[in-house]
């Protein structure tokens, strides 16, 4: 698994989604993104805790 992001970048496309108003929903970013997704779930047990880390910094 190629890990090409740090946990930094992230929790900072994640809140660039949010405020571009783009779909988080964890299907649509495997989709889209799959690079962030694998890069999330290395770093975080689940999408949920790496959009959940997002939105409270």
């Amino acid at each position: 698994m190629d890990i090409t992001l740090g946990a930094d970048e992230v929790i900072n496309r994640i809140k660039q989604l949010q405020s571009n108003g783009g779909t988080i929903s964890k299907k649509h970013v495997k989709q889209n993104d799959p690079e962030l997704m694998r890069n999330a779930l290395f770093y975080f047990p689940s999408w949920d805790h790496a959009v959940k880390n997002a939105e409270l910094l």
